[in-house]
């Protein structure tokens, strides 16, 4: 059996080129010290004493800096390639990062907040069209879940780190640790990834000839907007959940942060052997559809009114599941759909999907539960689960590549 064990896993991360490799062991030491935004609303709102809503805007202003910062990076992905925008995004992120050490004012945080996520969000289409050039094809689905094993696994030790530096240290050491994480994943990609000019090994698939402006492509911008709203619901578990689970089920920093690794700590164990298994289907919206379906269960454990671990622990599994199901497809069908002189485009859009939802989830999760009350947003959540899930099985039905 542990042989059997072990060859699951040495056959889902066998295959993949060097280059892939590297490029996630950056994305992991990167995201080992991105402890910033699971922490970011509680820090504003404990140790700053803001208001849920102003901590709302404040989070509001990270989502619209994300947007900006995705469409210029896809533009000067398709102008002047990914290798160069990764590296300096992630030198002018740590400097911004400690700036924030600094700042104790409403406005200056939000500026600084806001412009800290357009330069480090430059690097998101950037990096998805790098994973696409040193993939091969026949396994880019894999190459993506491997980037985000890399980004789990070092998620799943940043929050726990977080809490443990939040509760010890304060939470202004969390800025310096993320600071320093972001230049040392700037030199291992100046010291040891070899440059590669525009994206002369991507081949599109067979089905993906899509000559067309990702702007006037209007199933990929109903798309789009699914996954805009998908992720509003999934990014409840950065933004709302913490403060849910500190104010009103009285959850200490140390124990909300060893929950939120356990999200990464699952995806680190389950999803490459996973997708491995599942690469080959190429009925992207149903394992989408499946993913979104997933979220209309975890937020009923958080309104069945049990304050208690069970019921965080089975969110936690829950909102993770889906996230296997859901992000890997979306990305692939994201990436695939374009010709190689339009991933830039398309990539640029689909981070800009998560850059609203980086606002809507904050500025709109944290201003329902502030009037209305947490169990009225997790209900309304829920409602907005089920018809998203509906509008990714339509695409489905409407496309046989879907």
């Amino acid at each position: 059996m542990t042989k059997y064990i072990f060859n699951i896993y040495k056959d889902a991360f066998s295959g993949l080129s060097t280059s892939v490799w590297l490029l996630c062991f950056i994305m992991f030491i990167n995201r080992a010290g991105a402890m910033v935004l699971p922490f970011m609303t509680l820090y504003l709102t404990t140790s700053l004493h803001f208001s849920l809503t102003d901590a709302g805007w404040i989070m509001g202003a990270y989502g619209l800096g994300s947007i900006a910062g995705a469409y210029i990076g896809g533009q000067l992905t398709d102008r002047i390639g990914y290798y160069h925008i990764q590296f300096y995004s992630l030198i002018f992120g740590a400097s911004l990062l400690i700036l924030l050490v600094f700042l104790t004012g409403f406005l200056s945080i939000l500026l600084t907040v806001f412009f800290f996520s357009l330069i480090s969000d430059t690097l998101r289409p950037a990096n998805s069209v790098a994973i696409a050039a040193y993939a091969k094809p026949e396994n880019r689905t894999r190459s993506f879940s491997l980037m985000r094993f890399a980004i789990n696994l070092g998620f799943s030790i940043g929050p726990a780190m977080g809490g443990i530096v939040a509760g010890s240290l304060g939470f202004k050491w969390i800025f310096v640790i993320d600071a320093l994480t972001c230049l040392f994943a700037a030199y291992l990609l100046h010291r040891y990834l070899p440059y590669k000019p525009i994206s002369s090994n991507i081949k599109s698939d067979s089905y993906a000839r899509n000559e067309q402006s990702a702007y006037s492509d209007k199933k990929y911008l109903i798309f789009i907007f699914l996954v805009c709203i998908y992720a509003v619901c999934f990014f409840q578990l950065f933004t709302s959940i913490p403060v849910f689970w500190g104010k009103e089920w009285g959850f200490s920093e140390t124990k909300i942060g060893l929950l939120l690794a356990l999200n990464g700590l699952i995806i680190v164990v389950f999803e490459m052997p996973f997708i491995r298994h599942l690469e080959h289907i190429q009925r992207y919206m149903v394992m989408v559809s499946i993913g979104s379906a997933l979220l209309i269960t975890g937020f009923i454990c958080l309104i069945a009114g049990w304050i208690h671990m069970i019921p965080a622990l089975l969110f936690i599994v829950f909102m993770t599941v889906s996230e296997m199901f859901a992000m890997p497809f979306m990305t692939n069908y994201a990436v695939s759909k374009p010709s190689e002189n339009r991933r830039g485009q398309y990539m640029a859009l689909y981070s800009m999907a998560y850059g609203f939802a980086h606002i809507l989830a904050p500025l709109g999760g944290l201003y329902i539960a502030d009037v209305y009350g947490f169990r009225t947003l997790y209900l309304m959540l829920m409602l907005l689960s089920i018809l998203v899930t509906i509008g990714f099985f339509s695409i489905r039905r409407s496309s046989i590549i879907a």
